[in-house]
Order: C-alpha cells, then structure tokens, then sequence
C-alpha cells in the first residue's frame, strides 16, 4: 500500500470523476477543521478567551468531565506497557501478531525505561515514596497534569490523523509548497502541515505527525529529525500563558511576531550545523525519497490534485481508517506514554531538586552581560532549566527579574528554546525518529544561543517604542 501512494507519477491525460475529488477533498477538509481552523475557547485559568482548534477543544472538554478515572486508566496502561516489555525481554510472553511485537518488544534501555515509569507512575499514584520523586512539581505533575491531557489527545488524534495523513493532503500541499520548503529549510513541501498543526494546536500533534510519516517512509531520518525538533512550535494559547506569567501580557502582539521570526531564523540555522546536519537522509525499513518533481506539461496545481486524488483512492476504506486510527492511539498510548513518565519525572527532579542546571546556566551570565541584559546572573538561571520544561524560566522570571525587558528576553527564549523534556522532547524519544536525548539537549543549546542575541536586540527596539 506504502509503495503503491509513493509511486502516483502516472502519466498524464488521467481522468477524475467528482467522486474521486470528493474523496480527497472531503476527508481532509474535515481533518482541516478538526486538526488547524482556529476557534475560541473561555480559559479560566488566563480568565479570558483562548485559541484552540476543535480536536483540542473536544479533548479538553472530555478531560473536565472525566478527569477523576484520567489517572487510574493511565496507571494502568503505563503498568501494562511496562510489564509487557519486561515480560517480552525476559521471553515469559512472546507476542504473536507485527501489531503486538511492535508495541511490546523492546532493546534493554527501553524496556528499563518502561519499567521505571511503572515504578514512577505506581508511587506518584498513590503518593508512596520520596517527595522528589511524588510531589505535585514532578512525578504528580507529569501524572496528574500532563498525562492527563495526552491520554485523551492521543485518542482523538490517533483516530482522526489518518484524515490529515491518508486522503491526500499532505500529497497536494507538499507538491505546491516544495518550491518554498526545499531551497529554505531542506525539508519536502508536506512539512508545512506538520508546522500548521504545531501552531494552530500543540507541539505534541506535530511531533505525532511527523512520526507517522517517518514510520510510513515519507521523511527521512534528517527530515524527521529537522521537522520534530524544528517546527513542532509551541501554540499560540501557550505563548500567552507564559507572557502573562511574567506580566506582560499587555505585549502578545510583539511577543509572538518576535517568536515567529525567530523561529524561522532558527529553522534556516539550525538544520544546517550539527548534530541535524550529520543526519543521513535514510528511510525507515529501507524506504526511498519522495520524487517532488512536476512532469512536464503539468502545473503545480493539477500535479498536486492528481497527487492527492491517486492518494485518496488507495485510503477508501471506512474499515482501514478506523484499524490505522485506533493502532495510532494504541501505539502512542503503550508507546510514547512511558517514556514521557519516565524523562519528564527525572528532568523536573533535576530542575526542582538539584542545583544542575542553574550550574550550567552561569556560563550564559558573560554572553548575558557582553550584549547588556540587566539582571543577567538571575536571566542566566533560567536558560539551560526550560530543558525540563518550557513553563519554568517563566516562574523563575516572574519572581526573581524586575527588568521588563529581561522578562521580555526570558519569555521569549523559553518558547523559542522548543524542546523540554517534559513533553515534547520526551515524545520525541519515546518515537522512532532517530534523535538521541544528547542530541536534543545540543539543538537546545544552539536555539537558546541564537534567541538570546535575537530577542534581545528585538526587545530593545520594541520596548522603545511601547
């Protein structure tokens, strides 16, 4: 079925009855709506309305109304994952189906991984153990705060990516934007609703995203690489949450077009230097490149319609996108789950509870100081400890930094930063893109860098003007 959706360069003079437009219109237009049309949601946590998008705004929904039995069903999956593996690595169980060896047989340093989220996720459960490892700033926050919304996310996005990734999208936007995304970020032109998803939604969707099309051979190993740790950008309701952690929510419109511009700084810079660009341009299981050539005598657009049309006939089948949609949530449920229990609990350890990473910020305090941060020994704090998660230079700001426009500064780089280990960088781990937790801490550094004498030269400017 892969080969037969990678090969659709038929020869010209091909026919489309409306049938087979609908096919491919239909389908993704709802995965349109649900995954990137912009709606507004009433937060009480910022008392005023937010940008959401549908898919998010059904799961949070679900997530208030059954929040109390959230934690039990992810104790259970996490324990199920766990034992599976160790179970599978120990041959007391052995997996008869592709589907299950694919979700339980694991090399030893997952399989460990696993088994100590078990033991994380069982003692934050029931609030036996050390208080490191079971208080609401770690284990309990990750259980109770962040898992909570990924359970019920990875349901609906599970179920409902195949509308995005199957019916012919990504073939008609990547054959229009392969002009534009090639030259400019190295990466095929379907990337862009990757992006699209991660801006409108959550970093978490893209990263989902992007696994799936590096499992079914449409990215490479450097394009999945670049893509999760480049473009899988923070939402635009979490923007705000951070500025209004820091008080300056009286600045969003600045703050985010700084983001924006940063990001695509970064997304030139970056895949360009190590480690992304040691990244070989190898397919999964032995795949081969995407042919984003236009044959002659075709436009763009009637390429990109053919594309997505020869796409949407092979993925007609109601009984293949439910089976595809609920092995996605299955996979990320045994799969990605864990991990993120696992990382996230021993990165908010680290930042709560040892002094590591205001040890490794100090040396930020002379690059601070060179372009003239005010503050910058408290500025310097918060630049390595957003690796554990993006929300905690924001506090850190808040409390110790009167300088607006350090906070500005802080604010700034801690949405740029993009990977924190509590969430997005443990799902990318916990997937099958090739990205090492060494790796994702070198491309954190090199983001922080590059924002650091961005934003700084940007606020100066706009808080000039203000």
């Amino acid at each position: 079925m892969q080969e037969e959706q990678k090969n659709t360069n038929l020869p010209a003079g091909k026919k489309y009855t409306p049938s087979d437009i609908l096919k491919f219109v239909i389908p993704s237009l709802i995965g349109i709506i649900l995954f990137m049309l912009p709606i507004k949601e009433y937060d009480p946590e910022i008392n005023q309305d937010k940008i959401t998008i549908p898919i998010a705004f059904v799961a949070s929904f679900i997530q208030n109304n059954i929040g109390s039995i959230l934690p039990t069903l992810i104790l259970i999956i996490v324990l199920i994952s766990a034992l599976g593996s160790l179970l599978t690595k120990l041959n007391i169980y052995k997996p008869k189906s592709a589907f299950a060896k694919n979700l339980f047989v694991q090399t030893t340093f997952w399989t460990i991984t696993r088994v100590l989220a078990g033991i994380f996720i069982t003692m934050s459960y029931f609030k036996v153990g050390p208080e490191y490892i079971i208080s609401s700033d770690t284990g309990n926050f990750i259980l109770g705060d962040l898992l909570t919304t990924l359970i019920v996310i990875f349901v609906f996005a599970g179920l409902l990516l195949p509308l995005l990734l199957d019916f012919g999208l990504l073939e008609f936007v990547g054959t229009l934007l392969a002009k534009i995304m090639r030259p400019v970020f190295t990466l095929p032109g379907r990337s862009a609703v990757d992006c699209f998803t991660s801006w409108l939604g959550d970093g978490t969707l893209g990263v989902m995203l992007t696994a799936k099309q590096y499992e079914e051979g449409y990215y490479s190993a450097r394009e999945a690489s670049i893509i999760s740790t480049t473009f899988s950008a923070v939402s635009i309701t979490f923007c705000l949450v951070v500025l209004k952690q820091v008080n300056m929510a009286h600045m969003f419109v600045p703050y985010y077009l700084t983001i924006c511009f940063i990001g695509v700084v970064c997304a030139i810079i970056v895949p360009r230097i190590p480690p992304l660009s040691w990244k070989k341009d190898n397919y999964y299981k032995g795949g081969e490149a995407l042919d984003e050539s236009i044959p002659e005598g075709e436009t763009y657009f009637s390429w990109a319609l053919h594309q997505a049309v020869m796409t949407a006939r092979h993925n007609a089948s109601l009984s293949n996108f439910l089976k595809n949609g609920l092995k996605n949530a299955l996979d990320m449920w045994i799969g990605v789950m864990p991990v993120v229990m696992g990382f996230g609990t021993i990165a908010l350890i680290l930042s709560n509870y040892t002094p590591i990473f205001e040890i490794l910020g100090k040396p930020f305090t002379p690059l601070l100081n060179l372009i003239q941060l005010p503050e910058a020994v408290s500025a310097s704090k918060t630049m390595l400890v957003g690796f554990t998660d993006m929300f905690v230079p924001s506090i850190i700001a808040s409390k110790e930094i009167s300088s607006e426009l350090t906070r500005f500064v802080v604010a700034t780089v801690s949405v740029t930063q993009l990977i924190y280990m509590s969430e997005v960088g443990a799902l990318i781990v916990g997937t099958r893109i090739p990205v090492r937790v060494w790796e994702l801490f070198v491309i954190f550094l090199e983001r922080t860098i590059i924002s650091i004498v961005l934003v700084t030269l940007i606020a100066r400017f706009v808080l000039h003007l203000v």
